[in-house]
């Protein structure tokens, strides 16, 4: 079982729904980064249940750092991160334990744990082990922050209610629009018709579930690595472990397969005002190309399906007898996850950017003592054009196929 993720950044998730406690540790972080316990509360307060359209079990969810931060700062040591479960009711699973719970993990864990593992709310399988996940990620956003890394989700459509789609003409007012949102949609109208259809789910013993666009800015280009250890090899990796979540694309994603090459290409083009001179006029790849970041922003979406504790009459097998079974589940279960996921998102994807960042720092730190010179984009186009000016292999190149690295200036300069 494997409970560790990471390469340079390792995070290990334990504990299960009905145990003691649950918590996060995490290894590799740089001794002096500052840790904001300010800012931790309120990203765990974005988790946590609240109203009708929640789960009635509401945990105090009150981290408790027993390593690695001292003075609020990074000691340098592994950061343990300790939530304590507070209102547990194991009683309430007591008629499941031989009882398979359709859409759980139940069937599964039985078979992969020979009957031995805790089935109390799902165990360690439970929704309820990503407040340690968000601990951690807190303080891993807080890095990213620091260096003008932001992310931001919004509920893109749940059931069959859509929200508007990020403005990527005013994406800055965007991302701080939805991280002041407590729900999450963007349209306030489209807020209050989920909320509707969230609550008359619940009414009915049912559930729902939905879809989550998630955007990052600030990334420099040349993050990740080609095929294995792509970017996004990395973050579905940690995103698919997120229990609920059944589907992960990138920019367009699936809608991709439907377009001609000249419509799914993000054509590129120049523009001196931003750090490293080159864009995209589109962002169809959601900031990706090759495994690579391109330093446009990065777009995810990841598919959370319904709450599957739901108190309709399912039908199930009892494992003693082997027959089958009417199967009504009782205790508390939110009737919706998607508005607490996108926190348990965000921070996924935060751990797994700060991990591919140490990475490329790393290898960078090694070029750099090798002697090989830091450029940014812009620089390494106008380097390679000088070098090739020198070498006489420019004067093959047509004009239109260097126009796009440099304007005239940097070109005659060249």
């Amino acid at each position: 079982m494997s409970d560790t993720f990471g390469t340079l950044l390792k995070l290990t998730i334990f504990g299960e729904s009905h145990g003691r406690a649950i918590g996060a540790v995490l290894t590799g972080l740089p001794a002096g980064l500052p840790v904001d316990m300010d800012r931790l509360e309120q990203d765990m307060d974005r988790r946590r249940a609240k109203g009708r359209i929640s789960t009635q079990r509401h945990e105090p969810d009150q981290v408790q750092v027993l390593s690695g931060v001292f003075e609020g700062r990074t000691a340098g040591t592994a950061v343990t991160l300790m939530i304590e479960n507070k209102v547990q009711r194991p009683a309430d699973y007591d008629q499941l334990k031989y009882r398979l719970r359709p859409g759980h993990a139940d069937l599964a864990a039985f078979a992969r744990y020979n009957g031995c593992q805790d089935y109390r709310g799902g165990g360690h399988f439970s929704g309820r082990i990503t407040a340690g996940l968000v601990a951690a990620g807190s303080i891993c956003r807080q890095v990213l922050a620091n260096h003008g890394i932001q992310i931001a989700s919004h509920i893109e459509q749940l059931h069959k209610i859509r929200d508007r789609d990020f403005d990527f003409a005013h994406l800055d007012e965007d991302i701080a629009l939805a991280q002041s949102l407590e729900f999450g949609v963007l349209d306030p109208q489209k807020s209050a018709d989920m909320h509707s259809l969230i609550e008359e789910a619940a009414s009915q013993g049912d559930s729902v579930g939905g879809v989550l666009e998630t955007v990052v800015t600030g990334l420099p280009a040349g993050i990740g690595d080609p095929f294995f250890d792509s970017v996004e090899s990395e973050l579905a990796h940690l995103l698919f472990s997120v229990p609920a979540v059944k589907g992960v694309s990138f920019g367009d994603g699936f809608a991709l397969a439907r377009l001609y090459g000249s419509q799914a290409n993000d054509p590129i083009i120049p523009d001196p005002a931003l750090p490293g001179g080159i864009i995209t006029a589109t962002n169809r790849n959601g900031g990706l190309n090759g495994g690579l970041t391109n330093g446009m922003p990065v777009i995810i979406h990841t598919a959370v399906k319904p709450t599957p504790s739901i108190y309709k009459v399912q039908d199930s097998v009892d494992f003693l007898t082997g027959k089958a079974v009417k199967l009504q589940i009782t205790g508390r279960h939110d009737p919706c996850i998607i508005h607490r996921a996108r926190i348990v998102i965000e921070s996924a994807v935060a751990f797994g950017l700060l991990d591919l960042l140490m990475v490329r720092d790393a290898q960078l730190k090694l070029g750099q003592d090798a002697g090989v010179p830091m450029m940014d984009t812009r620089d390494r186009f106008d380097t390679n054009l000088a070098r090739e000016h020198e070498s006489g292999d420019a004067a093959a190149r047509s004009e239109t196929a260097i126009s796009p690295t440099a304007d005239q200036a940097r070109k005659e300069q060249a």
